[in-house]
């Protein structure tokens, strides 16, 4: 099979592309999920310099991070279905365009607004450079180089998501923020020519038809939901209320509506999968406590450490540093064993961010801090790996844009927050709330790592159970 072309899976079968094509699949997906996670990341310490550039400040700055983070997970579910039906490629290259051409825009904003429009656009391209990237993978790699491939693919989008602090601060302070912009147009180009080059594929057990009326209401269901999980908390509670109860009539209407369809958006027998829910749930946890990991650690090396910009983000290197090796460490784990350590993960980060809440030595904080980002890393790699492995290929941009959806939204309730947590006029960490904040989140990681391990011995007594009943 050569560049360009097409592979069909589904119920004809498929087959395996040679391996320059899938190189350029799993390159054209690193570049991209390097990017989304710059970009999610790498303006964490240049807002207080935005601010000043464009004469804003308050809560509205606080918007160029929501906006990005509220539009992706509004557009992601949509997005990973349209992949399966009109091509994955196409959909990839069309995401690294969008992508890139509202960085360019970012980069020239003369105002506050102008900044948070093309931050939506930017949060629509990684929409659909996500989940469609990963079903691309889960396609053209065969069942036993999968997880590796995406465990480099996430590994690389991880060095982004760690040193994004770093790279932003240096970037603020040696040239200005709007040089991460920038930095996001070649490197957006590489990808949609890595992209184009690899082997085109589609779902073909479904016909090529849209359940636009599905698209619609989880599109209109999801914004509320983001929007209420990002702005309710400073809004009036009879608002807030009204906002909720919004969000889960149109929740409902989408749930109706994919139950009468005859080619639905997203299978609910999807959500019957019970592994694959185990493991999305458990990853929106971890996913909640990485972005206020993130969002915490950088902030507190420069309020309570009192460390420039440049040297926080120089001491974060080496937790950055280990969560950007977990991504190829959790392409390793079998699938079997993704649920146990998925619990494991998530014990340890709740050790993890207690005990930085803690820790009064720099050094100790630092080296607590290196643990975390390992744990956490591995934690958001396997969800994305593992539950690739418990669902049909066909169907792979449908899940994946799903999990994605989950743990996207969960992280908005991590950055909303981590807002709490920000200094307006300093931009730094305010120890108290800091230390609050790493509590609260490490309790929900304990949580929601007692439940999967209940749920695990549940599973695992049915399974001794049914052995048991076919032997008799």
């Amino acid at each position: 099979m050569s560049n360009g072309a097409t592979l069909r899976n589904g119920a004809s079968g498929a087959t395996t592309p040679p391996f320059a094509t899938r190189r350029w699949a799993l390159l054209a997906m690193s570049v991209g999920v390097f990017c989304i996670q710059l970009d999610s990341f790498g303006l964490n310490l240049a807002l207080p310099q935005i601010g000043r550039d464009l004469h804003a400040g308050g809560d509205g700055l606080q918007w160029v991070i929501s906006a990005y983070l509220l539009s992706t997970g509004t557009l992601m579910l949509g997005a990973g279905r349209l992949g399966d039906l009109f091509g994955r490629r196409r959909l990839l290259v069309a995401g690294l365009a969008v992508f890139g051409a509202s960085s360019l825009v970012c980069a020239l904003a003369p105002t506050l607004p102008a900044l948070v429009g093309a931050r939506v656009a930017q949060g629509a391209g990684a929409a659909m450079i996500m989940p469609v990237g990963l079903s691309l993978l889960t396609n053209v790699y065969p069942a036993e180089l999968r997880g590796r491939a995406t465990g480099w693919a996430l590994g690389i989008g991880g060095i982004a998501t760690a040193c994004g602090p770093f790279i932003g601060g240096a970037l603020t302070e040696s040239v200005s923020w709007r040089a991460v912009f920038w930095l996001n147009v070649p490197l957006a180009v590489l990808g949609a020519v890595c992209a184009s080059r690899t082997a085109e594929s589609y779902d073909t057990s479904a016909p090529r038809s849209v359940d636009w009326g599905g698209l619609a209401g989880a599109t209109a269901a999801l914004a509320a939901l983001c929007v209420v999980i990002d702005r309710g908390p400073r809004w009036p509670w009879p608002v807030g209320l009204a906002g909720v109860a919004v969000a889960v009539a149109l929740l409902i209407l989408f749930v109706r509506r994919e139950r009468a369809a005859a080619h639905p958006l997203v299978e609910l027998s999807l959500f019957h999968n019970g592994p694959y829910m185990a493991l999305t749930l458990a990853g929106a946890a971890a996913n909640t406590a990485t972005v206020m990991f993130l969002f915490v650690v950088p902030l507190t090396l420069q309020g309570q450490w009192n460390l420039s910009v440049v040297l926080a983000g120089t001491a974060f290197l080496a937790p950055a540093l280990a969560m950007a090796l977990a991504g190829p460490l959790a392409g390793r784990v079998p699938p079997r064993a993704a649920a146990r350590l998925m619990a494991g993960c998530l014990c340890g980060g709740a050790l993890v961010l207690a005990c930085l809440a803690r820790t009064s030595s720099l050094t100790l904080y630092l080296a607590v801090a290196t643990v975390g980002g390992a744990v956490l890393g591995v934690a958001n790699s396997l969800t994305l790996i593992a539950t690739q492995a418990v669902i049909r290929p066909e169907r792979a941009g449908e899940a994946s844009g799903v999990t994605k959806t989950v743990i996207t939204v969960a992280a908005g309730l991590g950055v909303g927050l981590a807002g709490a947590v920000t200094d307006q006029d300093s931009g730094v960490g305010s120890e108290t709330a800091a230390d609050m904040a790493l509590l609260i989140t490490a309790s929900g990681s304990l949580a929601a790592c007692v439940v999967l391990a209940m749920w695990i011995r549940l599973r695992e007594g049915m399974v001794r159970a049914g052995s048991a009943e076919s032997g008799g």
